[in-house]
């Protein structure tokens, strides 16, 4: 028996470790709220702090860029096809300004944008 709790106490600290090794790809953003959920999976997404950095996820991993990087960026990594839908991730304190120029950016690319909103309580 004493063996055995030998393993459990191995496994539990196996797991604590490994656990805290892996670091999340996410933002904390508050989003803007919203009753309406769309059910269109997008293809890649951006997203644009409370600060104004810029952060694009490409391959699973968010990069940060330069606002003027983006456009060649997603030209770059999407391929051209069909309907194409990317996700717009903005801190609800970001100017207006700021998410329209990404919208035209994806109006050139004729990309669909989603923008994301974090449902009403």
């Amino acid at each position: 028996m004493s063996s055995m709790t030998d393993i459990v106490f191995l496994l539990l600290i196996f797991f604590m470790v490994t656990s805290t090794l892996i670091a999340p790809n996410a933002l904390k953003l508050l989003l803007p709220k919203s009753n309406n959920q769309t059910q269109a999976k997008p293809l890649t997404t951006i997203s644009i702090t409370d600060d104004l950095r810029y952060y694009v996820n490409t391959n699973g991993k968010l990069t940060p860029v330069r606002f003027n990087e983006i456009e060649p960026l997603l030209q770059r990594t999407i391929p051209q096809g069909e309907e194409i839908y990317i996700s717009l991730n903005a801190d609800k304190s970001v100017p207006i300004e700021e998410v329209v120029k990404i919208m035209n950016i994806a109006r050139r690319n004729q990309y669909k944008m989603i923008l994301a909103t974090s449902p009403e309580k």
